[in-house]
């Protein structure tokens, strides 16, 4: 046996002492909890701050609507 073979067997024993091999099987199907979560989450939320922000872009457009060409001037 070459000397890297051994350190090898080495370092694999030492991991499979410390971590050993955890269950492969599930003890249930995750699938109904997975169901009953997403129907008890709400659905997503604007905070505040986003709507302010789009009643100001919506008041820049209406009260300036040139910049439109500004904005496309630079894309």
């Amino acid at each position: 046996m070459k000397p890297e073979d051994r350190e090898q067997e080495e370092v694999r024993a030492a991991l499979q002492r410390t971590f050993p091999a955890g269950e492969t099987e599930l003890r249930r199907d995750l699938w109904p909890s997975m169901l009953r979560r997403l129907e008890e989450q709400p659905g997503p939320t604007v905070p505040w701050y986003d709507w302010v922000l789009a009643g100001g872009v919506l008041a820049v457009a209406v009260f300036f609507p040139k910049i439109a060409l500004l904005f496309a001037f630079h894309l």
